[in-house]
């Protein structure tokens, strides 16, 4: 039986990689994928146009925009010369915040007063604006330190010490790239293995399958062995580039690491043959694995925290393999966890795999066709 089952796992990689279209959605895809969400997607904002309205043009008034213009953040593209012109500037997105200068903000400063700094922004895309608004908020803080230390002056009262644990400089691309080892290895693990059976259905080889020694188990058992291998060379590619490309520190068990991605492999392969097992043809199964990739994406938790959905949608997100694998896949990498830790996370991906296999075996009797 064994030998079997390998010979029909041998059949199947040789299937895939004699298939011209199969070959490009193992190799092509997740290059351009991870090469696209390593660069483009990304939380962090640089270059954000700014106008300034200097209505006082002294010493540290120059200083604040010389310290605004340095930032990699900003790009000043406007002097403002007249109230009215900052109405356009919004209006037309030339600027996303127009930053206004009192006129006696430097005299006001040199007599041990408080200067006024008024910001207008453009709030139509209220994530950016905000964005914006703490960057520009830590380069104003920097300028008051600055400033009391010059006069001898202890500063405010209450210090702010900020350290961020596990992302140390705050790059997005850290929380990212982790991510996209789950997303792409689903998305070529979930089409490979949901163009298995309904391969053999198109080119008319199913009822010559059938008549084999194998029952429709260890068909589906060989089926799923080129899915679980393919995945895994995937998930290593990703994070071998992640870690040397993109320099994302790996810090915690990498068996702990292989165990979690094992497991989501096998809950992934279990709902492609459940696909493939109910397609009558490649294009049905495509369809089928991306209908299922979408709303898992969304609710895996890549972009968008799953504690900010609503409830009902909450409770949905625990059939979502790909959720459990991100928690996996972030620990490891950027807070240094190992198998205890990670313990839950392992049995529900496990629990989805044997319901979906044994729904692909169920499905693959009775739709012997």
């Amino acid at each position: 039986m064994l030998r079997h089952i390998l010979a029909l796992a041998i059949k199947e990689f040789l299937a895939l990689l004699r298939d011209p279209r199969s070959r490009f959605v193992l190799i092509g895809p997740p290059i351009m994928q991870l090469i696209i969400f390593g660069y483009a997607a990304s939380f962090d904002l640089d270059h954000l146009p700014v106008a300034v309205y200097d209505e006082d043009g002294g010493s540290a008034a120059r200083e604040l925009v010389s310290r605004i213009q340095g930032s990699p953040h900003f790009d000043i593209t406007a002097h403002v010369s007249r109230e009215e012109q900052i109405a356009s500037l919004v209006d037309n997105k030339e600027a996303l915040l127009v930053l206004h200068i009192e006129p006696r903000f430097t005299t006001h400063l040199a007599q041990g007063g408080s200067g006024s700094l008024q910001v207008i922004l453009d709030g139509r895309n209220s994530n950016t604006a905000l964005l914006a608004l703490n960057y520009l908020r830590t380069i104003v803080l920097d300028f008051n330190q600055r400033l009391a230390a010059a006069r001898g002056s202890s500063g405010p009262p209450v210090r702010l010490s900020m350290r961020a644990w596990y992302n140390e400089d705050l790059d997005s691309h850290w929380f990212i790239i982790p991510g996209i080892v789950g997303l792409l290895t689903l998305v070529v693990t979930l089409v490979v293995t949901a163009l298995s059976v309904a391969r053999e259905r198109e080119q008319g080889t199913f009822d010559q399958l059938l008549v084999t020694p194998l029952r429709p188990t260890a068909i589906l058992v060989g089926k799923s062995i080129p899915g679980l291998v393919i995945g895994v060379i995937e998930a290593s590619f990703i994070i071998a580039v992640a870690m040397l490309w993109f320099e994302v520190p790996l810090r915690g068990s990498v068996g702990a690491l292989y165990l979690g991605l094992l497991l989501f492999l096998f809950s992934a392969v279990g709902v492609g043959l459940m696909i493939s097992a109910i397609s009558v043809t490649q294009q049905q199964a495509v369809l089928g694995a991306f209908l299922f990739l979408v709303p898992a994406v969304i609710l895996s938790g890549f972009a968008t925290p799953i504690a900010n959905m609503p409830e009902a949608v909450q409770t949905l997100t625990y059939l979502d393999p790909l959720r459990y694998f991100l928690v996996i896949v972030r620990g490891v990498f950027l807070e240094g966890d190992g198998y205890a830790l990670l313990q839950d996370q392992y049995w529900p991906m496990a629990v989805i795999g044997v319901v979906s296999l044994a729904a692909a075996g169920w499905l693959f009797r009775h739709r012997m066709y």
